[in-house]
């Protein structure tokens, strides 16, 4: 077994909460869908997608921090190569995170 599964993910004491929030942001896609389909506002429709998108945007902050505080630690740890490596990853997700 490879140590990626061994590892307990940071998030995963958040799980619940992560999971809870992705069904309300599907459920806010579910309704951009119906809005888009009923011809509402152009303008009440970028206001919905405005709102999915910071609420996407905290749970990849959530994510982030919990990586960081947890993950990037753990690694920092057990080897300075590791913990650099964790560091590298995590910049590249927020260099992303900051183009999309």
């Amino acid at each position: 077994m490879t140590d990626e599964h061994e590892h307990q993910h940071g998030y995963i004491h958040r799980k619940d909460d992560y999971l809870k929030r992705l069904k309300r942001i599907e459920g806010q896609a579910r309704g951009l869908q119906r809005m888009v389909e009923e011809e509402k506002y152009c303008i009440d429709i970028l206001t919905q997608v405005s709102a999915m998108t910071k609420a996407l945007q905290a749970v990849s902050l959530g994510l982030l921090e919990e990586h960081m505080s947890h993950c990037v630690v753990d690694a920092a740890r057990e080897s300075n190569e590791q913990g650099q490596a964790k560091v590298r990853e995590a910049t590249e997700a927020i260099a992303r995170l900051v183009r999309s």
